[in-house]
């Protein structure tokens, strides 16, 4: 048994993020409790290698679906980031803040004091501090060119950064630094290690919050078949993710009695609303040949990906130097009102295998899209009373009128920017459905049967004003639980527009401020 003043669960982008701030003054001392290992892996530090590291089973955890009878019936893969850095070691990089709507409508969902304003300023003291975001449009194939002259052919207005809170398309920007991923473990475990005062345990399995008299006292925890406990003099905090922070709420007691008593687990707080609110972004891609040179005329070659390795090593320039998604960015899908769709467009046409991607010779492109703000809630719930089993995801997808809407405006925006004459001229046909034939109709039909997450899994322990509505309140403590904090993306009373790297690293970094106000 150790004892420590705060424990965090989870070496993800908020547990690294809380780790650094937590720390900052080299007064506290903090545990950090990761289920995965090292992410000491060249894939992982190569910004293309997203390719390969965002399905490898020994750096994610496949949690499923169940049946989706919004997608058709379908189970999808969901991968989560079980390695140090979390998801921020695994993701494709894309550092989107999100648009200003997001956050006040956190506030209006009870979320007092994460309104736009203060979003914006954490923001900005992150990107001039640890977080290193980078314009790598040097690096980029002159085939993405063609995408922003698309843009500009169809009325779009080109933005130089993605991130100035309107309608447009440009370069993504992404979280890399010197030409290697820069994940959350980077920018702020690493340096909180080096003062001392935060020690970090790898494959270390938390089996359950330990809760005496509704106040948070510590976690049980396995590590290399040893049993474990440490004791936390301030809080425990779980920053386990969308999927995995609901769960072990669940084992330790907290969410929908019923559940819990099905599973024999004793209720220490009968918060129904654990495990519920779930959203995701989902995106559908179409693929084409084409005539102009593309990442395929290189990456699809023995030899051209033997000298993009060489130059990467050379130079940490190049192909290798870029993740996978290099054109983007928010559009209005009615031509009017806010951004709800975000656009993903990639020089590079290639099919996604279990042993990672295959890549052909032959040039061609893709293009994807994801409605921004769905409506649809679903739910997680523990399976059973073990830690090891992952627990039940039920997305319940395009579930409302309003997300069924926005699937087949999201088919037509990418209509309207494959009839481009840039597009068009540089298109040789069609990989798969035919985009430029599909009336609505059809639109909706290939949404419900190809379209997958985007990884951005969330709201699953969201803030608000009432434990019959919500599982936190506006300073991310557990409402009935004392000493307890969720403080990830499952803590967000609604999906951002955009990726949710960068608001659950601006989210990490508000809660430490709240809890060392707390714990004065």
């Amino acid at each position: 048994m150790a004892e420590f003043d705060y424990i965090i669960i989870g070496a993800g982008s908020a547990g690294c993020v809380l780790a650094d701030k937590l720390t900052t003054d080299g007064r506290a001392r903090v545990l950090v409790l990761e289920s995965g290992g090292s992410d000491a892996r060249f894939w992982i530090k190569v910004p293309l290698g997203y390719a390969y590291t965002h399905n490898d089973p020994k750096l994610t955890v496949d949690c499923k679906t169940d049946e989706d009878e919004g997608l058709a019936g379908r189970r999808i893969s969901w991968p989560r980031g079980r390695v140090v850095g979390g998801c921020s070691s695994v993701n494709a990089m894309a550092y989107m803040r999100g648009l200003a709507h997001d956050f006040d409508d956190w506030e209006v969902a009870g979320a007092k004091g994460w309104g736009w304003s203060t979003a914006k300023d954490v923001y900005e003291e992150l990107e001039g501090g640890p977080v290193h975001v980078s314009d790598l449009s040097r690096h980029m194939h002159p085939f993405s060119k063609q995408f922003l002259t698309a843009a500009q052919q169809v009325g779009w207005p080109v933005l130089g950064d993605l991130n100035v809170g309107h309608a447009g398309m440009g370069r993504y920007r992404s979280t890399v630094k010197n030409g290697r991923r820069w994940s959350c473990a980077d920018a702020f475990l690493r340096p909180a290690i080096r003062r001392g005062n935060v020690r970090l345990e790898t494959r270390a399995h938390v089996q359950h919050v330990d809760i005496v008299d509704g106040t948070a006292r510590g976690v049980i925890y396995k590590q290399n078949g040893r049993t474990l406990r440490a004791t936390a003099r301030y809080e425990v905090i779980l920053s386990a993710g969308a999927v995995h922070s609901p769960q072990l709420l669940q084992l330790s007691g907290i969410g929908d009695g019923d559940l819990l008593q099905r599973h024999g687990i004793a209720v220490q707080n009968p918060l129904a609303q654990v495990g519920k609110g779930l959203q995701d972004h989902l995106a559908v891609t179409y693929s084409f040949a084409a005539h102009p040179l593309t990442l395929n005329s290189v990456l699809g070659r023995a030899m051209g990906r033997l000298t993009s390795g060489l130059r990467y090593i050379a130079t940490r320039g190049g192909p290798l130097a870029v993740p996978v998604n290099q054109i983007g960015g928010y559009l209005s899908s009615n031509n009017a009102g806010q951004p709800d769709t975000q656009i993903y467009c990639n020089p590079l046409a290639y099919t996604q295998g279990p042993n990672g991607p295959t890549v052909t010779s032959s040039p061609g492109y893709i293009v994807s899209a994801q409605p921004c703000r769905p409506d649809s809630r679903g739910e997680i719930m523990i399976a059973s009373p073990s830690p090891y089993d992952e627990p039940i995801i039920r997305p319940n997808s395009l579930s409302t009128e309003t997300d069924k809407n926005g699937a087949i405006r999201a088919g037509r925006l990418l209509q309207k920017l494959i009839r481009s004459a840039a597009l068009r001229t540089a298109t040789k046909g069609a990989i798969g459905p035919d985009l430029a034939t599909l009336d609505d109709a059809a639109l909706l039909q290939d949404f419900r049967e190809r379209a997958s997450t985007v990884y951005h899994p969330s709201c699953t322990c969201r803030m608000g004003n009432d434990p019959k509505t919500s599982v936190l309140d506006a300073r991310l403590r557990v409402h009935g639980t004392s000493r307890l904090r969720v403080v990830d993306a499952s803590s967000f009373p609604n999906i951002t527009s955009g990726n949710t790297n960068a608001p659950t690293m601006m989210l990490a970094a508000r809660a430490a401020k709240l809890i060392l106000e707390d714990n004065k």
